[in-house]
């Protein structure tokens, strides 16, 4: 199977294209006299299922890599706690680690929504390794990518796209939901900083070789204190802790870090000084639908090792699927987890096209996340005793899902961001 990077190299030339049609197809109501067609009265709009040949190539593909490369490493990663170095090197090598990078940089050269279809696509075989996609895509590519000055855009990107895992650290022990009460302090001394603190649940520690740290500066000013810092992992002082012993994702790393008199030189600050938790707030609002895009990959994995087994176990005499008490079950969580999808592809069009989204990202990361719960609940019980163990992959959707209504903002943010954003809609 060629590799996904090598294939959009050879299209380059259409990635342009490509991306010009993805975002025609997602503004559906700016587009409308546009797309107005010869039908009667009618107005046609692309559904949201649409494709560009480029995201149709890149799900199919990607589809085909996870079940040939990840799926016979999920149960031995799980039980290890540990990523596989070949599946994070496939990766790589596969160019689904620098999806929106430019081609100048070594990346893929590919579309956001793109992205969103490869976690997708991932999270159907193991999330543990979509996560470990998300955060480089959503989080560490696009800040590099957008606030990087061209110096460390050429220091970064190329490795990051290659070889290079990156960790955003945010979240600490006194600041979860609150985030920006972080107490991660950076204290200016001539042309370099001295960073002091500790950091807690940073997905991806373990094998990242870089971290974007946020630390305040001026503590004085509250949040606007906040700045991003570029902090390499040999960088004296930096302290990895043991990975914690989650419940789910445990072949994700996720692990505590401490700054000891950390000493970076000015030129490390990404973006400008004390902006920093604007930068937060905006990858965390797209990171958001990367979230949504996992949860509806383990939702959809889960059903399909789920449904064909109602439909070869036999009891009473007919196959279990034949209970109609069965088939409305298996409806409804259909029902569902194509409300979820939607919401989520949604969402990615209306970033993608520069429109407005956080409160449709809201929304799919909560849907999301809460039928990835009730859909792995439910395969368990469809499947019986069976269900329970180990000898299907159900039990461990069932432990993956859980994360999805905490972490990148809780159940509850979300609907209290969302609660906002209405209560502002009806101002006018």
């Amino acid at each position: 199977m060629a590799p996904v990077f090598r294939m959009l190299r050879q299209l380059s030339v259409q990635v342009s294209r490509c991306r010009a049609a993805s975002r025609l197809m997602s503004s559906h109501t700016a587009a409308a006299a546009d797309t107005e067609a010869q039908d009667g009265n009618r107005v046609l709009f692309p559904p949201l299922q649409s494709y560009s040949d480029e995201e149709r190539m890149m799900r199919d593909t990607v589809r085909r890599f996870a079940q040939e490369r990840l799926a016979p490493l999920v149960s031995k990663m799980d039980e290890n706690s540990k990523m596989d170095p070949e599946v994070i090197d496939a990766l790589f090598k596969q160019g689904l680690m620098g999806l929106e990078v430019p081609l100048e940089y070594n990346g893929t050269g590919s579309t956001f929504f793109s992205s969103m279809l490869v976690i997708e696509e991932l999270a159907k075989v193991d999330p543990s390794v979509a996560v470990l996609c998300d955060i480089q895509n959503t989080l560490i590519n696009i800040l590099m990518l957008e606030l990087g000055t061209d110096e460390q855009k050429n220091q970064y990107l190329p490795r990051l796209c290659s070889d290079m895992v990156g960790s955003f650290c945010l979240s600490e022990a006194g600041s979860g939901s609150d985030a920006f009460s972080l107490k991660t302090r950076a204290e200016k001394h001539k042309d370099f900083y001295i960073i002091n603190g500790s950091k807690m649940w940073i997905s991806n520690a373990e094998q990242a070789g870089v971290f974007l740290v946020m630390a305040n500066v001026d503590p004085g000013a509250g949040y606007r204190g906040i700045t991003c810092f570029i902090v390499d992992r040999d960088t004296e002082g930096l302290h990895i802790g043991r990975k914690e012993n989650k419940l789910g994702l445990r072949a994700s790393s996720t692990c505590p870090l401490s700054f000891e008199n950390v000493k970076v030189h000015e030129s490390c600050i990404l973006g400008k000084l004390g902006q920093g938790y604007k930068y937060a707030i905006g990858m965390l609002n797209g990171g958001r639908i990367g979230i949504a895009a996992q949860m509806v990959g383990l939702a959809q994995g889960c059903f399909d090792h789920a449904v064909p087994y109602t439909r070869e176990r036999v009891q009473f005499g007919k196959r279990i699927f034949d209970f109609q008490g069965m088939q409305h079950q298996v409806a409804q969580v259909a029902t569902q987890i194509e409300a979820a999808r939607l919401l989520t592809y949604n969402a990615a069009r209306l970033k993608e096209a520069g429109r407005p989204f956080i409160k449709e990202a809201c929304m799919a990361k909560y849907y999301s996340s809460e039928v990835a719960t009730l859909t792995t609940s439910k395969c368990i019980e469809w499947m019986g005793g069976v269900g329970f163990t180990k000898d299907y992959p159900i039990e461990k959707y069932y432990r993956d899902c859980k994360i999805g209504t905490i972490y990148e903002g809780t159940s509850n943010i979300q609907l209290s961001t969302m609660a906002k954003i209405i209560d502002q809609e009806y101002d006018s």
